[in-house]
């Protein structure tokens, strides 16, 4: 019974994984810890419909998720982030359901970690934020977009899955060809 009980609890301890973290700028009690950033990362947007008073809220419009060096915005930052930033900015739209969204979150938080003093990732979840799924005209998901100098950069969009060296590849010849220009 010792045996079961002892690897038992192997299983009821919280995995060792990067900390999301909730932060708000207004007054209302939202900053959460969560485990995991990748399975995680959606859940102050289902926590806005669940919950009353944070739903069409000034708090809901100032919330951010930091996670793994990825900031998951919406409608109402994505101005004041993206547009008016003064370095690069590469923005993932996603969703929850999304299966290739998933299978690339890994790579997205280790390139956000890893090009951190260059670069800044953003993720917008596409139920969540249809105005800017239409003004972007984003048809599928995962879809990749680099900003600078609040303009999309040409040619920068791309949509599906990618391997994470295909990922850092990519990065690099955005960032190396915003050097050049």
């Amino acid at each position: 019974m010792d045996t079961l009980l002892s690897h038992s609890a192997l299983f009821l301890r919280p995995p060792l994984l990067p900390v999301c973290t909730f932060t708000s700028t207004s007054s209302s009690p939202t900053a959460w810890l969560a485990p995991s950033c990748s399975k995680n990362l959606f859940l102050a947007s289902r926590s806005q419909r669940r919950t009353p008073w944070l739903r069409n809220s000034s708090a809901a419009r100032k919330l951010s998720i930091t996670c793994g060096g990825i900031t998951e915005i919406n409608e109402t930052q994505f101005s004041d982030i993206v547009l008016k930033s003064d370095r690069p900015v590469l923005v993932e739209f996603v969703a929850n359901w999304c299966g290739p969204c998933r299978l690339i979150s890994p790579a997205i938080e280790s390139v956000a970690q890893e090009y951190a003093d260059r670069l800044t990732v953003v993720k917008i979840d596409h139920d969540a934020n249809p105005r800017l799924i239409e003004e972007y005209k984003v048809y599928g998901l995962p879809t990749l977009i680099f900003f600078k100098n609040g303009q999309e950069v040409p040619e920068s969009r791309r949509e599906g899955a990618i391997t994470k060296v295909k990922l850092k590849d990519y990065v690099d010849a955005l960032l190396e060809s915003l050097s050049v220009a």
